[in-house]
């Protein structure tokens, strides 16, 4: 079993930078791909960026490309988010998952994780 807590979440402005974490606990001993995805008001969950274990392959939302960086720590299992020149419609709240089965593959899909964080909340002023 692995647990999974996110921090880093809070109000910024437009065009501000916000750093997210993802501090995995339990069964840490494998390699695992991390990913990000976030969730607005009424709007379906969406794929931000994925991570494999390696590092060899990340993926992007079109939407954060260029703004955000996943990156993960793996000797102190912690995974990051920087976010930089945030906009409103990042607001949602943000999520990270591991997949321990495939962790060679950064998928972009919710069901290719297979544990969960609880979610931070983001929220960008404009």
């Amino acid at each position: 079993q692995v647990h999974l807590v996110e921090s880093g979440g809070g109000l910024v402005q437009a065009g501000g930078s916000l750093r997210l974490s993802c501090a995995a606990s339990g069964r840490t001993d494998r390699p695992y791909a991390m990913g990000w995805f976030r969730q607005a008001p009424g709007k379906e969950r969406e794929f931000v960026a994925a991570l494999n274990s390696r590092g060899s392959t990340i993926h992007y939302s079109d939407s954060v490309k260029g703004r955000f960086t996943i990156s993960n720590d793996n000797a102190h299992y912690t995974g990051y988010l920087q976010m930089n020149s945030l906009k409103p419609e990042d607001t949602a709240t943000y999520y990270c998952a591991i997949d321990i089965d495939r962790p060679w593959v950064a998928g972009l899909a919710g069901n290719d994780y297979d544990y969960w964080g609880l979610g931070t909340q983001v929220t960008v002023s404009s």
